[in-house]
């Protein structure tokens, strides 16, 4: 008992300097994500203004994956050295400077090239976000705290397909990039005057390791996106690339077991941190391929733009919003073995719903259904973060984030991936005439013709979804049950 009533009272608040961290790296945060989301409906508009296919455009998107996945395994190491508030502002920095480049692009492979250098910046941005809440908040409030990171990303990712239809269609899509540069500025400034400074520790880089899974995570999440084109699974280039990243990522463990490496993975012998990496994981692969799903829907059967598609998605961020800041109070209280799985269930409910869909469902029910799901994110997501934090000393959290990020983003590509491979393989099963048109524009006769069956199809594919989630509940299971114990 005297190591419970011994704590200082206020260090269970969320008081007015963490209050003010997490305004400050939130401010950054959602500007990544929202430009991220937002550029996904600016492909078609793409092309047409550099004469270019869809293939090349499609380097836009692939581009910033690969800068981003190859950033974050060193962001641990370089928050260690250089301390965490200069490495978030030269990540501002770097992201502004991109979208400065990309808003005045001149060519595709100019554009191209700046949104890789967007995506370095936006890697480091949410990992070194959610180290300096982390290390700022300790384990008694880390449940509520990660809400001021999970909310953002929630609400971006609806927000940015919203901000991006509304951009194009009234300024253009330059300004897409230009528009991240007053807010970007903003949040520097902000950063240079609120955040805490940190001090760096000389610590050597592990280059050896750095191009070993820095390379390897490239080459996965590279392989994984040319996996999703259609017919991409039958090309030995496919295979090629996914298995070299194979080999770098299983060469970097046996590296890794050597001794001191960019990622420890002394780090999973924690019971804690091993099922709330599990659980992010599958999660990831489950969130991902349903964000496939559901856009793809209403414009594939439906027949909607991407503005309207993006205001039918928002009930989920609705739903995070409502569950995410009850979910982290009790999470602080109870442990996350109690809310995660919860919210898992919750997830599986909304998504259950899905497998039954058909051309003509009613959308009330179906935003009833992404509500839940967003209810079962905003109690899953980022109370398994925070329980991957919670049994670890300040020290570690910088390299246990590159861990838990490098994965999740290995995860959302496996995920993405495989739902639109699943997705591809349903439609030619239901409707075999349409081939990989099934997903290009449709004259709206034509949908209408073949509606019912690639409802079918969907339905099909959301089952699989389903299934994945499921997995989520045996590691969400063996997360700590008692939060407090943990933090005293």
């Amino acid at each position: 008992m005297a190591t419970l009533t011994s704590a200082p009272a206020p260090s269970q608040k969320l008081d007015r300097r963490l209050v003010t961290i997490g305004v400050v790296v939130v401010l950054g945060a959602i500007m990544s994500i929202i430009d991220a989301t937002a550029v996904n409906v600016a492909t078609r508009t793409l092309a047409e203004d550099f004469g270019a296919s869809i293939t090349s455009v499609q380097w836009v998107l692939t581009g910033y994956m690969l800068g981003l996945a190859a950033v974050i395994p060193v962001t641990g190491w370089a928050t260690e050295r250089f301390g965490a508030r200069r490495v978030w502002i030269s990540a501002l920095l770097l992201f502004l400077a991109g979208s400065a480049l990309a808003g005045l692009a001149w060519s595709m492979p100019a554009l191209i090239a700046f949104r890789v250098v967007q995506g370095i910046g936006g890697g480091m941005i949410i990992p070194v976000a959610q180290t300096i809440l982390a290390q700022a908040a300790g384990p008694a409030r880390m449940g509520r705290v990660m809400g001021f990171i999970g909310l953002p990303m929630l609400l971006g990712s609806v927000a940015g397909p919203i901000a991006g239809g509304l951009i194009i269609s009234t300024a253009g899509w330059r300004w897409i990039f230009l528009a991240n540069l007053p807010l970007g500025v903003l949040a520097v400034v902000a950063a240079f005057r609120l955040l805490p400074s940190s001090q760096g520790r000389r610590t050597s880089l592990d280059v050896r390791g750095l191009l070993l899974l820095c390379g390897g995570v490239t080459a996965f999440v590279y392989g994984t996106t040319e996996a999703g084109r259609p017919g991409a699974l039958d090309a030995p280039r496919t295979w090629a690339i996914l298995g070299a990243a194979a080999a770098l990522i299983a060469l970097y463990v046996l590296h890794a077991r050597r001794g001191e490496a960019l990622i420890d993975l002394a780090l999973f012998r924690d019971r804690g941190f091993a099922a709330a990496a599990v659980t992010n994981v599958v999660v990831a692969v489950a969130l991902f391929g349903v964000l496939v799903l559901l856009p793809l829907y209403w414009q594939v059967v439906r027949g909607h733009g991407p503005l309207a598609t993006g205001l039918l998605l928002a009930p989920q961020a609705l739903g995070a919003a409502v569950a995410m800041p009850l979910a982290g109070r009790i999470t602080d209280r109870v442990g996350a073995g109690v809310v995660v799985p919860t919210g898992i269930v919750l997830g599986l409910l909304g998504t259950a719903a899905y497998t039954q869909i058909h051309a003509d469902t009613s959308p009330l029910l179906l935003a009833t259904a992404l509500f839940v799901i967003g209810l079962g994110l905003g109690a899953t997501i980022m109370p398994s973060m925070a329980a991957a934090y919670q049994a670890l000393p300040p020290a570690l959290i910088p390299r246990a984030t590159s861990a838990i990020n490098t994965l999740q983003r290995m995860g959302a590509s496996v995920g993405t991936t495989a739902l639109a491979v699943i997705l591809q393989h349903e439609i030619t099963a239901q409707a075999p005439g349409l081939g990989g048109a099934a997903l290009a524009p449709l004259p709206d006769s034509s949908r209408i013709a073949v509606a019912p069956l690639l409802a079918t199809a969907f339905g099909h594919a959301f089952w699989i979804a389903l299934a994945i989630g499921a997995l989520a509940v045996v590691p969400a299971l063996l997360l700590p049950r008692n939060a407090r114990s943990t933090s005293g």
